[in-house]
C-alpha cells in the first residue's frame, strides 16, 4: 500500500456531531471502531465506495475516541492496533471521502439506541444507505441491533444492509485475530491480514534520556497512554522524514527495569548520527527478539542490550537487507 497516496489530503475529518453542517446531510455510511483498518475492514469501505459512486453520494465512515471499549474496560481493554491519527490516514488512503469522529463520553454512552439513530444517523448525517454487521451493537446498554436499524431504515428511508467478510486461511480477518497474530510475533500473517508490514507511526519526541547514558541512544515515541498490541523488543526498520530506511532494535511497553510508568516505544538505530527529534517517523516490526523483562540493576540491562544488538544484526544480515530496504513480509527467524 502507498503510504503517500494523494488522496489524504482529500479527505475530510469531522470531529464531534456540533460539526456536521447541513451540506453533509445524505451519505454512504458504516460505523465501528476500524482498528487496523486490515483487510476485512478494507471489504467493507470498498462496499461503502461502490454503494455510494452509485448513488452519487459521499463515503462516511462513522468511529469512536476512545474507543468504547476502552472508554469502559480502562486498562483492561483490547490493546490498541492503530493510533487515531494512523487509522484516518489508513482510512483516507481507501479514498473515504468523510471521517466523523464521535467523542465516547458519557453523554453519548448514556444515548439510548433510538436517539443515536435520531441524532447521529438521521438528523446529523441524512444517511441514506448504512453498511454494518449484523452482530452490531450500539445506545446504551447496547440495547440497539441491526434488526432495529432495518426497521428504522424503512421508517426513515435508508437502506440498511450487512457487511461483506474477508478470510485468509479459512478464517475470517477481524480486530481479534490481528491482536492475537501480532502477540504470537507473526509478522508474516500480521502482513498478509494487513495488505503491508505492520508500523507504528509518531512523532519523535524528548525522553528520559537513560538509552544515552546506556550508550545506546533511543528515538522516543509516545503511544499517547494507549495499552500497544505488541510488547517486548524486536528488530525494527525506521523511516524518517528524508525517506532514508535505516535498522534498529525498539523496546516497546512499560520499561519495568528503570520504573516507566506509560507505555512508550524506543528505538536505536544502528550507526546513526544525526537528530530525529520533531520528525514523524515510521516503524515497521520485522520480528520478536524477547519479551520485555525487569533486570535486577541497569548494570543487567546494559549487558541484555548489548547482546540485543547483536542479536537483531545478525538477523538483518540473514535477511540479507543490508541495502536497508523494507520488504513486504518480515520474518520469524528468530524466537528468543
Amino acid at each position: 500500500m502507498n503510504r503517500d497516496n494523494d488522496s489524504r489530503g482529500k479527505m475530510e475529518l469531522i470531529r464531534g456531531l456540533h460539526n456536521l453542517r447541513p451540506e453533509h446531510q445524505g451519505c454512504v455510511a458504516t460505523i465501528g471502531n476500524f482498528d487496523g483498518v486490515h483487510l476485512g475492514h478494507q471489504v467493507v469501505l470498498r462496499q461503502v465506495k461502490t454503494k455510494a459512486q452509485e448513488l452519487n453520494l459521499p463515503s462516511v465512515v462513522v468511529v469512536f475516541e476512545p474507543q468504547p471499549r476502552e472508554f469502559f474496560a480502562g486498562s483492561q481493554a483490547p490493546a490498541r492496533l492503530t493510533r487515531f491519527r494512523d487509522k484516518v490516514e489508513r482510512l483516507a488512503e481507501q479514498g473515504i471521502d468523510r471521517v466523523v469522529c464521535l467523542p465516547f463520553n458519557r453523554r453519548l454512552a448514556s444515548l439510548s439506541a433510538q436517539a443515536f439513530i435520531e441524532q447521529v444517523l438521521i438528523r446529523g448525517l441524512g444517511v441514506r444507505y448504512l453498511v454494518v454487521g449484523d452482530d452490531f451493537r450500539f445506545g446504551c446498554d447496547r440495547s440497539g441491533d441491526f434488526n432495529l436499524l432495518k426497521r428504522s431504515g424503512d421508517e426513515h428511508d435508508f437502506d440498511v444492509v450487512n457487511t461483506e467478510t474477508y478470510e485468509v486461511g479459512a478464517e475470517r480477518v477481524s480486530s481479534t485475530r490481528l491482536r492475537q497474530v501480532l502477540a504470537d510475533a507473526n509478522f508474516v500473517l500480521a502482513s498478509q491480514l494487513l495488505g503491508e508490514p505492520y508500523q507504528i507511526s509518531g512523532r519523535v519526541i524528548h525522553g528520559r534520556k537513560l538509552g544515552r547514558q546506556l550508550g545506546v541512544p533511543t528515538a522516543n515515541l509516545s503511544l499517547k497512554d494507549k495499552q500497544p498490541a505488541l510488547q517486548g523488543v524486536y528488530t525494527v526498520l525506521l523511516t524518517g522524514d528524508d525517506g532514508v530506511v535505516r535498522m534498529g532494535v525498539a523496546n516497546i511497553g512499560n520499561r519495568p527495569t528503570v520504573d516507566g510508568v506509560r507505555p512508550a516505544l524506543e528505538v536505536h538505530l544502528f550507526d546513526f548520527k544525526g537528530d530525529l527529534y520533531g520528525q514523524r517517523v515510521r516503524v515497521v516490526f520485522c520480528c520478536k527478539l524477547r519479551d520485555e523483562i525487569r533486570f535486577s540493576d541497569v548494570s543487567a540491562l546494559r549487558t541484555q542490550i548489548e547482546q540485543d544488538l547483536q542479536t537483531a544484526r545478525g538477523y538483518f544480515e540473514e535477511q540479507d537487507m543490508g541495502s536497508g530496504q523494507p520488504v513486504p513480509l518480515a520474518h520469524n527467524a528468530l524466537r528468543l
